[in-house]
């Protein structure tokens, strides 16, 4: 799954690696601790072509009658993304591009819970498949994303059965729905030899930590 991740890249870089229009209400960057509810810049498709934008992470389907009235979903499984009726329609129509330097998975060692970072091997950005949906009650609104996951294989599996949907640039026109259908298929884990991970020190497991030292390799 994912929990947590860091971000580094400004928004106007970010705007400039999907080639889309920024809005003006961005979140700043670097976080380090990216946790769930909090917003993130997401590219997603508009009427006028790629844009980034600021969404909670923290998908909200239509029928809650607050953002808290039901699960917390931050993550979409791709096995049933089409099926859930939470996800199917914004699997369809409304699917998203989420930036990232890397995310937190933790295992454990008896009763403690001990973090990796993972990130690309190549130090390229992270960009996984997400989906996205307006939602709105009485005088309260939002627009909320959740990151696609999907079984984890080789080296990833041993620390967590489940990985975000990682999706290379060439995919990210067909994911938007730009290059007509066939997301579908890109709804797998990405091979094991592009991926690289690293202990980092228990500090993450605040949620109020802060600061680059969070992805900084725990000596040995």
């Amino acid at each position: 799954m994912c929990g947590r991740f860091a971000v580094t890249l400004p928004p106007d870089a970010m705007a400039q690696l999907f080639n889309a229009a920024p809005a003006n209400d961005l979140a700043p960057a670097p976080n380090y601790n990216v946790c769930p509810t909090v917003l993130v810049n997401v590219c997603s498709l508009g009427e006028s072509g790629r844009r980034l934008s600021a969404m909670r992470w923290g998908f909200v389907p239509h029928w809650y009658k607050s953002p808290t009235d039901g699960p917390l979903l931050i993550n979409a499984r791709a096995e049933t993304i089409a099926e859930k009726p939470a996800f199917r329609a914004a699997a369809r129509e409304r699917r998203c591009l989420i930036a990232m330097d890397g995310f937190y998975e933790w295992d454990r060692a008896g009763n403690q819970k001990l973090p990796w970072f993972v990130h690309r091997r190549d130090g390229a950005p992270m960009v996984m498949a997400g989906i996205w949906q307006d939602w709105a009650r009485d005088d309260e609104a939002l627009t909320a994303c959740a990151i696609v996951t999907t079984e984890a294989e080789g080296q990833m599996a041993s620390i967590h059965h489940r990985i975000p949907v990682l999706l290379e640039p060439e995919d990210w026109a067909l994911w938007l729905g730009e290059n007509g259908k066939g997301a579908a298929r890109l709804m797998r884990a990405a091979p094991d030899d592009v991926y690289a991970m690293y202990r980092v020190g228990t500090e993450v497991n605040s949620n109020r930590a802060s600061g680059p030292e969070l992805i900084a390799p725990m000596a040995t």
